[in-house]
């Protein structure tokens, strides 16, 4: 049984040899491509379009945004990217060893060690400059996806992935591509689940890679397209959302939560499950009223309970 809560609250939502073709060296243990940068102060944050929000493991929020990286140290604002890069940024990771990674567009990725920076761009191997997500797997690779493919990081290779219309194959050619014409393929979204496979959420199909073989993600025939985003809860479940919705799939079944676009999704440490809409569902005075829902399940996990609530935004912003 499903229950619909509305609430009216407002809720800000950010929250295998080395010489194989194909694969491309670019050691991090190098100093030739690093530049060392102190932070610049900023009396101010983001004043363009934030595209991602994350806390490292000292408390520092990371903000990439159009108008470069900032680091929020709960005072003051840092622009750290000012001198190295005018490109719009687009993702941030924190790697297990503590080093950041910063996706852009047009200028490939920033690794940062906390002291200097390092460029990744397709002349070190990348398949593409326009990196819109990040990704670090349980073996410490770091996946870094592109406009039209995905790259996998070992620390000292590039092996690439391009998307082949409607497939997605491993590249031995070494071939890359610096831009791509508009509109774009992104990959959007990347994850390892529970069992080791790979899931990747790109504008075009969805895709699930064994290591092996990449298999088009499909429910009852028809292909899951322009995903945005794809987590896996603490139950192993796998959430899609995108176009199409807002998908748990279980292992065996794919059940639709809403037919709603869902543009972000995000699991709480008490299970449940917020996502959010980048779709306006009404405007007023110039003001659109963007869809978030809060969904938690039941013990039995038989009933579903989501909150509504309205988040306000300016109409000149998405």
């Amino acid at each position: 049984m499903m229950k619909y809560i509305p609430i009216y609250t407002l809720f800000l939502m950010l929250v295998f040899c080395t010489y194989c073709k194909g694969q491309n060296k670019s050691d991090l243990t190098k100093d030739t491509t690093k530049s060392e940068i102190k932070d610049v102060i900023s009396s101010h944050g983001p004043k363009s379009i934030t595209r991602a929000i994350k806390q490292d493991r000292n408390g520092n929020i990371w903000i990439a945004a159009f108008d470069g990286v900032f680091r929020y140290d709960g005072k003051s604002f840092f622009n750290i990217t000012s001198k190295i890069s005018s490109a719009r940024f687009f993702s941030v990771l924190e790697d297990r060893k503590g080093n950041l990674w910063f996706g852009s567009i047009g200028s490939g990725v920033y690794y940062y060690d906390g002291k200097s920076f390092q460029n990744f761009t397709t002349k070190e191997g990348l398949v593409n400059n326009e990196i819109g997500c990040i990704y670090q797997d349980k073996t410490g690779n770091i996946w870094l996806g592109a406009n039209g493919g995905v790259s996998r990081y070992d620390g000292k290779f590039f092996r690439n992935y391009m998307m082949n219309g409607h497939s997605m194959v491993e590249d031995s050619t070494g071939k890359t591509f610096p831009d791509f014409t508009r509109p774009s393929n992104d990959v959007n979204s990347i994850i390892e689940d529970k069992t080791r496979k790979f899931w990747f959420g790109t504008n075009g199909n969805t895709f699930v890679y064994d290591g092996k073989v990449f298999t088009v993600l499909t429910h009852d025939g028809k292909p899951f397209t322009n995903v945005r985003t794809i987590i896996e809860d603490k139950k192993g479940n796998i959430w899609l959302g995108g176009s199409d919705g807002l998908w748990r799939y279980n292992g065996s079944t794919f059940t639709n939560v809403t037919e709603n676009f869902v543009g972000y999704i995000y699991e709480d440490k008490n299970g449940n499950i917020w996502t959010g809409s980048t779709r306006a569902i009404g405007e007023t005075n110039k003001i659109r009223y963007f869809l978030i829902m809060r969904i938690t399940f039941s013990l039995a996990d038989d009933e579903v309970m989501i909150v509504l609530s309205l988040k306000l935004l300016p109409s000149n912003q998405e």
